[in-house]
């Protein structure tokens, strides 16, 4: 790999990422001797600014990242590191250097798994969810049931609008099963990656 460092310093700026929220960690910087030794501990290792010599993160706290991959940006001058990381990454404790918590997004879905979460918590009369939810797990379960079959005989058509609209009431209402059940998507998530090991 060809990687441009900064002439007057020797050093590479590297956005460290979780390999699986896909959030931004930390900004470190590397030195060629940095580098090299992140490839060979398999722990990324930057080149400390205030002390003047590399720094594995974690050799004090034992928080360390985890080197999963490892990419380079179209100049050559910027890095882009996977990791997994051991505990915070922050010094100061938290997940992340901007105080975010490293928790796995699904965008939109994870607005809408709010949106009935408040529902549930909530029982707005006036709410389709939270009436749902007043009905209890049957009435809930058997409305999956009936989007899952609409889906299929949908899915035998060629009208692709009705077939994403189907899918999508299908989506909804197991999110609601779901939480009706005490678990989020991230809950799915996990067991579909174990069972990807």
């Amino acid at each position: 790999m060809i990687i441009k460092y900064d002439i007057s310093t020797g050093l590479v700026p590297a956005i460290i990422q979780d390999a699986s929220t896909k959030n931004v960690l930390m900004l470190g910087y590397l030195n060629e001797e940095a580098y090299e030794k992140t490839l060979a501990s398999g722990k990324v290792t930057f080149f400390s600014r205030s002390k003047q010599r590399l720094w594995t993160k974690g050799e004090e706290s034992g928080h360390f990242l985890e080197l999963v991959d490892l990419k380079n940006d179209c100049d050559n001058d910027t890095l882009l590191i996977s990791v997994k990381p051991i505990g915070p990454t922050c010094h100061k404790g938290s997940d992340t250097c901007w105080g975010m918590d490293n928790d796995r997004g699904f965008g939109f879905l994870s607005t809408l798994e709010t949106v009935i979460k408040d529902r549930k918590e909530n029982q707005a009369e006036d709410s389709y969810v939270a009436s749902l939810f007043k009905k209890g797990i049957n009435k809930i379960a058997q409305k999956v049931g009936e989007e899952a079959v609409e889906v299929i005989i949908e899915a035998k058509d060629d009208n692709e609008e009705l077939f994403l609209d189907e899918s999508a009431d299908l989506l909804f209402h197991y999110l609601i099963l779901l939480q009706a059940k005490g678990f989020k998507l991230n809950d799915i998530v996990n067991v579909l990656e174990n069972r990807h090991k």
